[in-house]
Formats: structure tokens, sequence, C-alpha cells
């Protein structure tokens, strides 16, 4: 029987899941590209098998339901398609005071940030060749080294892919598999975040990338076998910083800039209303 061996890319309908497969494709890496139904993935896997001259294949799946993870795995098998290759890019996240929004919407974060990776890759670990290199990456945040007050869900559960990454590295090496994790900053992926972006203050407005320079860094350090890679120097910098200074001290700078953005969001509230 004749496998093919593919390059699965999920959240790649725009933004960094977008740019992660443009990276893959110029890598000349056949794609499977997932991400929900209606959002332009026909498009972009016309342009890619365009203009990079690879196999791509598209399935539009909302892959906070679990089942869906298994229904995607099903239907590559049906085709002979083996995933040598996992990039779990898809999450959902929010800037919001913890009560302000209803516990359907958190269950549904970590599901899509958690519990849907975890399907994934453990789908992943059963089909794969593991007579060559196999590579797995997950997009962390480096809001998992951080606690954020406004992003407490998203927070911990970056904290968890973080955690969770390292520890498969170490299971998996032995087996030829490359487990890393990527946590970039604050990136502009639409128009709706580049806004809020624009208000950003102090270090972690210049730590603020494009998705296609978090990917061009990604896909080469990742295919070099990197454990955690952390784009761009001011984000380095930022985790440096969190290393070394004292937990109180990081906590009345966190506690400052929280108080800046519940008075910049009630400034807009505001205008709103005048």
């Amino acid at each position: 029987m004749q496998y093919k061996y593919y390059t699965l890319v999920t959240g790649a309908s725009e933004g960094l899941g977008k740019a992660l497969a443009l990276e893959c494709a110029k890598r000349k890496l056949c794609l499977v590209l997932v991400s929900l139904p209606n959002e332009g993935l026909h498009t972009l896997a016309t342009f890619i098998q365009k203009n990079y001259d690879v196999e791509v294949l598209y399935y539009e799946y909302d892959l906070t339901h679990i089942q869906h993870c298994k229904q995607l795995f099903l239907d590559l098998k049906k085709k002979n398609i083996i995933i040598q290759y996992l990039i779990n890019n898809a999450g959902l996240g929010n800037l919001d005071l913890f009560e302000q929004k209803d516990i359907s919407f958190y269950e549904k974060m970590i599901t899509l940030n958690n519990t849907t990776l975890i399907s994934l890759t453990h789908l992943f670990k059963m089909q794969i060749n593991t007579n060559q290199p196999a590579y797995v990456l997950n997009v962390g945040s480096i809001g998992g080294f951080f606690h954020m007050p406004s992003k407490t869900i998203y927070g911990a559960t970056k904290a968890f892919v973080l955690s969770f990454s390292k520890a498969l590295r170490l299971e998996w090496a032995p087996q030829n598999i490359n487990v890393s994790v990527l946590c970039p900053g604050g990136m502009n992926t639409n128009l709706r975040v580049l806004r809020t972006n624009r208000n950003t203050t102090g270090l972690a407005k210049y730590s603020i990338m494009n998705p296609e320079d978090v990917a061009s860094v990604a896909i080469a350090k990742w295919l070099k076998g990197k454990a955690v890679i952390i784009p761009g120097k001011i984000n380095r910098l930022l985790i440096f910083i969190n290393q070394v200074l004292p937990l109180g001290i990081k906590n009345k700078i966190v506690l400052k800039q929280f108080h800046k953005l519940l008075n910049r969001v009630e400034q807009s509230k505001s205008a709103e209303i005048n």
C-alpha cells in the first residue's frame, strides 16, 4: 500500500495558521489544512497549489467537537495519508475580566486550546511512520509564562500547552519524534487585534510582530529541533525579566499594566456613548 506523507495545520485560514501553512509550502511540504467552515480555506488551498506546486487538501471542521478530530483522521486514512508533521495552531483567546464571559465560553476555550490539541496529538502518534523523523509543533504563547489579569483562562491554557509539550518532547525523543512549542507574543493577526495592539504600551508594544515573521522563525527552528521557540528579541527579554525579577515586583508591574488596561477600556466605552 502506497502512503503519502503530509503536514497538518489547524486553524489555517488566517493569521498565524495561514502564515505557518505558507512557510511549510515554501519548503515543499504537502499540506492538510483545517479550519472552521466558510473561512476561505478553499481559496487558500488553491493559492498554495498554484504558487508553490505542492499538494494541498483541506477540511472544514469545528475542532471544538472532539469527534471531528477523529473524523478528520478517518478521512485521511481512507486516502492513505499519514501526517508526519503536525502543527496544532487552532486556538481561542479573549481580553476580558473573568466574570465577563459565560462558563460556556471558557469550556470552548479549554476544549480547543487543550483537549483538541491532546486529541490530535494522540491520533498523530497512532498513525505516523516511526521509521523516519516526525515533528509536532504546538502553538502556545508567552502568556503561558506569565499570570495575566484579563487573560486568566487563556494564560492558563497556554501554560498547559508549554508544560505538556516539554514533557512529551522528553517522552517521545527516543522514538525519533521531535516535539516543539511555539510561544509568540502579540501579533497583528487581523484588524480587530491590530486596533487593540495600537493601545499597547511599554515593552509589550515593541514586542508585537506580524504573523509572517513569526511563522518564518517558527518553521525554521521547528525543523531544526528547537524545544521552545520564542520569536522576537523583546519577547525573549520579557521572558528573561520574568525569570529574574522577584515575585512581588512582578506582581506590581502586572497590576500597574492591568489598571492602565481598565482605564483604556473605560475611556473607550465613554467615547462610544458620547
